[in-house]
């Protein structure tokens, strides 16, 4: 997998310069104008992780690879990214108009936990189509971003970091609403929340964290401090799936995503995921996919 992208690496790519305040005690934050791709300028962001968060207006035809799924924006959208999960962008050269913010984790310290919403979790929704109504609602928000950058107000970092959450939180009004269960958790939902964190935790695989560590039931019941039979019953009740199965899906998504988008050899890809012979992961991967590795990757 590619090496994280640092902020510092996004303005020496994209403007080969880099403002002052970058190393800001408060954080930073900046806001801009999508520009024409000039002649010869990269018309694909590669498939890496960004140590920054980024909220994006794209108006035009884009691909946004994510995970293992190609999203394909065919008017508008707004798009959400995060330190935590790879993405790709298809045809640059394609965006007509549209705006960008990028921030850290540091611009919101003390100012609540940001991946607490869906935008920002593995497996919430990170791109939104637009209607043009909305696109002029999303445009405004962004209007006052960049009147509010350029001000000499002495709060308007908190200013915007209010817009962020205007952002963050018309693109969750848009998601279907979600009854919320107002009964406690039992016992077995409780362990199944355990679970599936610790799982997605071990997720993406990239040069910081080259290899999962928990491949078994019994590896994962072991760093739960249950006996493994409990772990299996209270994912069969929650999920109807056992915990083997629902280990093998996510190692299966990850090993597409590392095959389509990282420079790894199936042996490494194998190893990374906790396969201790290349055989083992290439008839796991053969009798999903029906397809060997190899041959995944060259389609």
């Amino acid at each position: 997998m590619n090496k994280v992208e640092s902020i510092e690496e996004f303005y020496k790519r994209k403007f080969d310069w880099m403002p002052d305040n970058i190393k800001n005690e408060i954080g930073h934050f900046n806001v801009f104008q999508h520009e024409p791709v000039e002649p010869g300028k990269i018309r694909s962001l590669p498939y890496k992780r960004r140590d920054f968060y980024k909220i994006m207006l794209v108006i035009g035809d884009i691909n946004m690879n994510y995970a293992d799924k190609v999203i394909s924006v065919k008017n508008q959208a707004l798009f959400f990214s995060n330190p935590h999960i790879p993405y790709s962008c298809e045809h640059l050269e394609r965006i007509k108009n549209g705006s960008y913010c990028i921030f850290n984790q540091h611009f919101f310290h003390k100012f609540g936990d940001l991946n607490q919403y869906a935008v920002f979790q593995p497996a919430g929704n990170h791109v939104f189509e637009l209607t043009d109504a909305q696109v002029k609602q999303i445009s405004s928000i962004y209007k006052k971003m960049f009147e509010e950058i350029k001000s000499d107000y002495v709060h308007k970092y908190d200013v915007l970091r209010n817009l962020v959450f205007e952002l963050i939180h018309f693109a969750m009004k848009m998601q279907p609403a979600i009854q919320m269960d107002k009964h406690p958790l039992n016992a077995s939902q409780r362990i199944a929340t355990l679970f599936l964190e610790l799982l997605e935790r071990q997720f993406p695989i990239d040069e910081n964290h080259p290899s999962i560590s928990l491949r078994t039931a019994s590896d994962f019941a072991s760093q739960l401090n249950i006996h493994v039979n409990h772990l299996n019953r209270a994912m069969k009740e929650t999920t109807d799936k056992t915990t083997s199965q629902i280990i093998a899906e996510r190692v299966l998504q990850e090993s597409k995503i590392l095959l389509k988008h990282s420079k790894w050899n199936v042996s490494e890809i194998a190893y990374s995921l906790g396969f201790t012979e290349l055989t083992h992961f290439n008839n796991f991967f053969k009798k999903h996919v029906e397809l060997s590795p190899l041959k995944f990757r060259n389609i």
